[in-house]
């Protein structure tokens, strides 16, 4: 259970909901693995605010066969958690991997990856065991994460819009 304390802490700071889980999409779009480019959406700046905590996640556009990214979340009180990513290719297909401050890394390998979402699974990771990114509307992100914490079902959901990124200045 590495990750479930900070995870479900990150929630809680956000306010956010921790539903049942649920599958993501309709069957057809989660049998639908594409390659990175079909992804490559996800590159730009995604920001959340609730309170004075703000999460923000900057990912780089697709070059070289990479997306590397960053996130964090700040509040009043300084920086609270970060996390560096990189979405890449493996065997043909999408991986993300995670690398959270203060946690091992994990790399979770798409289910789903189109157009309008990116769904990347780890089974065997303690939480979450899912990652999912979902297009909702021509400014707005819906990010996720999905999993089993001490036996139940628990899935959080990330309502991003996206911002334009921050230029050193």
């Amino acid at each position: 259970m590495r990750h479930a304390h900070w995870v479900l802490a990150l929630a809680g700071m956000m306010g956010l909901r921790c539903l049942d889980a649920t599958a993501s999409g309709s069957p057809a779009a989660r049998a639908e693995i594409g390659s990175i480019t079909d992804i490559a959406w996800l590159a730009g700046c995604l920001e959340s605010r609730r309170g004075d905590r703000i999460v923000e996640e900057d990912r780089m556009e697709l070059r070289g066969g990479a997306m590397p990214g960053m996130g964090r979340t700040t509040s009043s009180k300084g920086l609270q958690e970060y996390e560096f990513t990189l979405i890449r290719e493996r065997d043909g297909k999408p991986v993300y991997e995670a690398h959270p401050s203060g946690q091992p890394s994990t790399t979770f390998e798409a289910t789903v990856a189109n157009g309008d979402s990116a769904v990347f699974a780890a089974p065997a990771h303690d939480y979450p065991q899912i990652v999912g990114y979902r297009r909702a509307g021509a400014d707005s992100v819906v990010a996720w994460i999905d999993g089993t914490v001490q036996g139940r079902s628990r899935r959080i959901e990330f309502p991003y819009r996206r911002v334009a990124c921050a230029t050193p200045g």
